[in-house]
């Protein structure tokens, strides 16, 4: 059962005027079977917590904790977090230049499961769900996100999503750069991803399109590093009507 616990979690990254902290005592629960998503303004905290909980070495966690089902992760390096069930799909995915996105997914398994894939049942999976994000057979013989259009390398992620199975989903602006058809694709993934009840998903995005497609369960509205407000799909539906405004303002005061 995929219970994410965040709890009063401080952030600070380094700069050239010394350290900033960016998030100020951040309190989240994601249980078994939900779907939060995460909206507020740019430069708010939300894509610090993505990789705070993924570990990247940037941000640094000076107080708090986060557990995976019960535990530590802050602890963990940034290899052990994915092999105790997370995944982080990137708003910005790297490209890397001369490992073939069949030999990505098949080392990535390998890394997770502690033993290779049997290379029949294992390609047959891997054709499917690229067939299931509407990507070309030869798509696995491509360099991972060089040269990919920002269509391609979000239904890659998703594709990742489905064939490496973590028990919990951090989604850092999935729908960024998707035309219509390309967000209907990659929000059909995550919710057959959801089919799983046992498993949770952190949805972070600006906008409420991709919401109309994958139904959270909560919405949480990230001001300064905090949370500001917290609802249900109609809170979303207000910040579209209404904007972030009030909320920056009553950060201020």
């Amino acid at each position: 059962m995929s219970k994410l616990e965040i709890s009063n979690l401080h952030v600070t990254i380094d700069t050239e005027s010394g350290p900033k902290q960016i998030l100020k005592g951040v309190d989240l629960t994601i249980n078994p079977g939900e779907i939060h998503a995460i909206m507020g303004p740019n430069g708010s905290g939300k894509s610090t917590l993505a990789y705070a909980i993924a570990g990247h070495p940037k941000y640094e966690i000076t107080e708090g904790s986060i557990t995976l089902d019960g535990e530590e992760l802050t602890e963990m390096s940034v290899d052990e977090r994915a092999r105790a069930g997370l995944f982080l799909a990137m708003q910005y995915p790297v490209e890397v230049p001369g490992v073939s996105v069949a030999n990505f997914l098949r080392t990535a398994k390998t890394a997770l499961d502690g033993e290779a894939p049997k290379v029949r049942t294992w390609v047959k999976e891997v054709n499917d769900a690229l067939g299931r994000l509407q990507l070309d057979s030869e798509f696995s013989a491509r360099s991972v996100n060089e040269g990919f259009s920002g269509g391609e390398k979000k239904r890659h992620e998703i594709a990742q999503l489905e064939l490496l199975k973590p028990k919990f989903a951090i989604l850092d602006e999935t729908d960024s750069g998707l035309d219509i058809d390309a967000l209907r694709i990659v929000s059909d993934g995550v919710n057959r991803y959801m089919e799983d009840k046992d498993r949770g998903v952190l949805l972070i995005t600006h906008y409420t399109r991709i919401l109309r497609y994958i139904q959270p369960d909560f919405v949480h509205v990230f001001v300064d590093g905090r949370i500001a407000e917290e609802g249900g799909k109609e809170l979303a539906d207000r910040l579209e009507a209404e904007g972030y405004e009030k909320f920056v303002t009553a950060s201020r005061a």
